[in-house]
């Protein structure tokens, strides 16, 4: 008799295992949502394509939606009578896709005003991305930026670097130090590591605060599954990639081991970029006919042979990652994550463009080793309780270490900078239902980021070493905040949504007058910001959704802001300014998709955003004076100011067209344009509104292939259309017939294909740049890669 119980208690817990494949091959589909709203549910299933839905007994609509299949909604009667096996069929109309970027809790994405993009897994898969940067490009609506290889600043509807936020495992990225010019934080994420990706488009500062004015990116990264059976899940993936325009050479594993109540997943990854190779057909300007070696104790400008070759632009990268968790019951689910990136130095290419009495400025001009470290310790928390029905607790400290080495021409004094962040957050956020039409959400905040930089000049010749000017003072930066969001269904056609956060932050920092003589020695900012949103959607059918949302952003000063001394442009100097201001966004956004009859699917959002009191760099008197000794040169000096107001308008449509016998047709299209105020009253164009952008993809799938035939292009900038800023910078762009130098347009013709050579082992393989053409992406340093052959090798279990 117990032997039997036994047994039907073991066919119990098996039969609320769902599995879930693909129609078409037949293969376990992992990360599908499965959502519940009466009784609340939500899971997503493993590497196997299982899931446990034992909570969603008795419910009568189960909606089942993965990015790029059709979103199913069965019934758990249904799924039974199915002995608990989903089969999905592949679709890339769908509309509803499952996001997490809006509140940091699980939505459905027709019920989020704002715009999101996603980026599948599968696609990632095939395009394989060198970078996180190179990732966020996949999506066709994210610009990027390079200054250098080991680089990736993304554009997001005309803004850039400390005005967009990013966010992994929804812990805040962003720095104190996080500056105006462009960045490359986020090459330190690892795309394998990565299993979804979002976009948040436009102001998000009620959930994330400040520097959420363009748009937030969120990283999510694989999360350790469980076994839903008696025996151990052992899982995992194995790549290797090379690619021939800069001789990469790239290895990655990661695991899954999985139990009842414990899980685990370690990940790995190695990169190795040699120097870039640029295109042939193209501007004669981008090439790089010279390098600078050190020989017999002299810098000898040498000819490179191979003019197209980008030295010095190679470098190396590890990323590690550590996952443990813990669910003791159904309550409770407790995660710990461990993150560590470091690259080797590598030059930043745009500074050895610039001359100076017909010779390179500079014999050396490097990122030292860029490292990120993370750990996060998470708790979620489900239960009726009468302030919550789910609560997640965040506590994250992570350590960012960036230095910059740079020497002039035979001159043997190398500088020195090194910058250092501890970073500490907690975040606290509740999900509350208040009743089956509406839930209630809100959380509360801290951040602090602790600021160490120090500089020394080294003597190359004799290793004698003295102090010099820091970068940034030594500061405290510190953050906290309150927020509610309320999420109410009209009726099954409305949506509306609207959001509140008060925001407080301060600044401490103490200033070394050793060099410079500040009229004060300390800075102290304590300021607030208010900001909210309001939105909602609308759905006649499921074949239409109407959103529109209006929104305010915040950004407050940071350290960057307030006590940067560093030589912004030859002939320049930026100092402190203690008096700064938060600047705040206004925007609007109006956005509407359409699918029609199931083959065709059209989406166009409109935006339009006001900065006021944007911080920006000016002209400066210190001490009584507008220009001071820097560096031996007599630089004017400039400050960040509230100096400015700008906007921001543009568009972004999307067009899927489903084609017969396994053909798709795909296109995204990006217009931005800015303006700025100047000094003198007039407008300038804005630096980070990049010109119009897009990607067009022809796609065929059948069992076990998956070709793409795409094109990337760009439009042209005119010297007359250029930022004032950019029409100083000659060796970024190519000149015109006139004389002066503007952002050629440019386009790539690129091809990928991936074969499934077993059911566990697949090859992706492309060749990019076809045509071989020669270009830089506006506001670039450095010239993309040329033809481009790309192979990879996957192998899972």
């Amino acid at each position: 008799m117990i032997l039997g119980l036994l047994l039907g208690v073991m066919g119990y817990t098996y039969s609320q295992t769902i599995t879930v494949k693909d129609n078409d091959t037949g293969e376990p589909l992992e990360l599908v949502t499965l959502i519940s709203h009466d009784p609340k549910a939500f899971v997503t299933t493993n590497p196997k394509g299982q899931a446990d839905i034992s909570d969603f007994k008795g419910a009568e609509h189960i909606e089942i939606r993965s990015l790029g299949y059709k979103t199913l909604v069965m019934s758990y009667t249904d799924i039974k009578s199915q002995a608990f096996t989903v089969e999905l069929d592949h679709s890339p109309l769908n509309m509803d896709a499952v996001v997490v970027s809006a509140t940091r809790w699980q939505q459905s994405l027709n019920n989020v005003p704002s715009k999101i993009a996603t980026i599948s897994p599968k696609e990632i898969a095939l395009q394989n991305p060198q970078t996180a940067a190179d990732l966020l490009g996949v999506s066709g609506e994210v610009f990027i930026q390079k200054s250098q290889q080991g680089v990736g600043s993304p554009m997001i509807r005309g803004f850039a670097t400390n005005r967009l936020l990013y966010t992994i495992d929804g812990v805040r990225m962003n720095t104190a130090i996080f500056r105006g010019g462009n960045i490359q934080n986020v090459i330190s994420l690892d795309p394998y590591a990565i299993e979804n990706t979002e976009v948040l488009f436009g102001p998000g500062s009620v959930i994330y605060g400040s520097d959420a004015i363009g748009g937030v990116m969120s990283f999510q990264t694989l999360t350790p599954q469980f076994s839903l059976e008696d025996e151990p899940m052992i899982s995992g993936k194995a790549a290797t990639r090379y690619s021939s325009a800069n001789n990469e050479k790239t290895a990655h594993f990661h695991v899954n081991a999985g139990w009842k109540k414990w899980a685990m997943v370690t990940s790995i990854s190695t990169n190795n970029y040699g120097n870039l190779k640029m295109g042939t057909h193209g501007p004669d300007a981008y090439l790089k006919p010279y390098y600078i070696e050190r020989i017999d104790s002299t810098d000898v400008v040498v000819r490179n042979k191979n003019p197209e070759i980008q030295r010095p632009s190679g470098y190396s990268q590890i990323n590690m990652m550590q996952k443990l968790r813990y669910k003791p019951n159904e309550a409770w689910d407790l995660k710990y994550g461990f993150h560590y990136s470091e690259t080797s130095s590598y030059g930043r290419f745009d500074r050895h463009l610039r001359f100076r009495d017909s010779h390179p400025r500079y014999a050396q001009w490097d990122y030292g080793p860029q490292k990120w470290l993370m750990n996060k310790l998470t708790a979620t928390h489900e239960n009726s309780h009468t302030l919550y029905n789910k609560m997640t607790i965040r506590l994250a400290q992570q350590y960012f270490e960036e230095s910059r080495i740079d020497r002039s021409l035979n001159d043997p004094e190398q500088r020195n900078r090194i910058e250092k962040i501890d970073a500490y957050s907690v975040n606290l956020d509740f999900n509350k239902s208040l009743s089956q039409r509406n839930e209630l959400i809100y959380g509360f905040e801290w951040v602090q980021n602790d600021v160490n930089s120090t500089a020394f000049i080294r003597n190359i010749n004799t290793n004698a070493e003295m102090d010099a000017p820091t970068r940034y003072p030594q500061s405290t930066w510190s953050s906290y905040a309150a927020f509610v969001t309320d999420h109410y269904e009209i009726s099954d056609k409305w949506m509306l949504q609207a959001g509140l956060r008060y925001n407080q932050f301060n600044i401490d920092a103490k200033f070394d007058t050793t060099f410079y003589g500040f009229p004060f020695t300390k800075a102290n900012l304590n300021n607030g910001a208010l900001t909210g949103n309001l939105g909602f959607t609308y759905r006649p059918d499921d074949s239409w959704v109407i959103k529109a949302s209006a929104s305010t952003g915040f950004r407050s000063p940071n350290v960057d802001d307030v006590g940067k001394v560093f030589d912004s442009e030859p002939g320049s100097v930026v100092v402190p300014n203690p008096d700064l201001q938060a600047e705040y966004a206004y925007s609007a956004d109006l956005g509407i998709a359409k699918v029609i009859n199931e083959k065709v699917k059209i989406d166009f959002t409109g935006f339009y955003t006001n900065l006021q009191d944007a911080m920006v760099r000016r002209d400066y008197v210190l001490n009584g004076r507008d220009s001071i000794l820097y560096d031996g040169v007599m630089s004017q000096v400039q400050a960040i100011q509230n100096a400015a107001v700008a906007n921001v308008y543009g568009f972004q449509a999307g067009i899927e067209i489903k084609l017969p016998k396994g053909f798709e047709f795909s296109s995204d299209f990006n217009y931005q344009q800015g303006e700025e105020e100047l000094d003198d009253g007039t407008t300038s164009p804005s630096r980070h509104a990049a010109p119009w952008f897009g990607v067009s993809r022809l796609s065929y799938r059948t069992d076990g292939i998956n070709l793409q035939f795409y094109t990337e292009y760009s439009g042209e900038v005119e010297f007359e259309d250029l930022a004032v800023s950019e029409q100083g910078k000659p060796e970024l762009y190519a000149p015109d017939g006139n004389g002066n130098h503007y952002a050629p347009g440019w386009y790539t013709l690129n091809f990928k294909a991936m074969y499934h050579l077993t059911e566990s082992l697949r090859i992706v393989a492309g060749l990019e740049n076809i045509t071989d053409q020669r270009y830089r992406t506006y506001s670039s340093g450095i010239s993309a890669p040329g033809r481009n052959f790309m192979i990879s090798l996957r192998a899972s279990f």
